[in-house]
């Protein structure tokens, strides 16, 4: 006799019906962890780790609005990071652009959060004491500065950063602190030292949300 026949009525009949219902579930449980995926891949960038743009200027207009007193943006962006691709191969580009989103996101600590705005270009937002701002900006700019391990061996990069202080400004609306920092930055540009953005630069015009002038805009490319 066929053993399903030897299950009790009752019992049998709660067996099937777990059974039936338990495969629906699995299959509604894995579409569930596969549109999960698929959504954290669309807001994180897969090889460094960061935000990308939309997901990064969400949570970071967030961080700017609650906590107003001390807010930090800062925008990176990887010094002669073409001479580098040329000269030592795409995998350790990629491997500088990897350890790039790494420094980045243990600078900013927990509560911060690290976007990558394309290409070698990268965008921070964290929480920092007045009186720690300096102190910390240069940490940060030390910790870009450290030789990034390939299997080749170790690679010297090197960054550019700008700082936007939103209660120093009297603004908090990340286009315009973006747009600032943009500005700073590129004012130190292959310095070694982290620019500061002043209210002027808040007024800077822009192609496409890039500061006019910067390398990819029209008015430099029609230069």
């Amino acid at each position: 006799m066929d053993p399903v026949t030897r299950v009790p009525g009752p019992l049998g009949q709660r067996a099937l019906l777990i059974t039936t219902l338990a495969v629906p579930l699995t299959g509604w449980t894995l579409h569930a962890l596969t549109l999960h995926r698929r959504l954290a891949a669309e807001r994180r960038d897969p090889l460094t780790g960061a935000q990308r743009r939309a997901a990064f200027q969400r949570r970071a207009q967030r961080l700017l609005a609650r906590h107003r007193q001390d807010a930090l943006l800062c925008l990176v962006d990887l010094d002669h990071f073409k001479e580098l691709n040329d000269t030592h191969g795409h995998a350790a580009g990629d491997a500088a652009l990897a350890a790039t989103g790494e420094r980045l996101a243990r600078w900013a600590g927990p509560h911060g959060v690290v976007g990558r705005l394309g290409g070698d270009e990268f965008a921070v937002a964290t929480r920092v004491g007045e009186d720690a701002i300096g102190q910390h900006l240069q940490a940060l700019v030390d910790a870009l500065h450290e030789p990034v391990p390939t299997e080749a061996g170790p690679v010297a990069v090197a960054a550019s950063v700008g700082a936007a202080v939103p209660d120093y400004l009297g603004i908090h609306a990340l286009p315009a602190l973006m747009r600032g920092a943009d500005v700073s930055m590129y004012r130190t540009k292959h310095s070694g030292h982290y620019g500061w953005a002043e209210i002027e630069d808040l007024q800077t015009p822009t192609v496409n949300g890039r500061r006019v002038g910067r390398p990819g805009t029209a008015l430099e490319r029609a230069a």
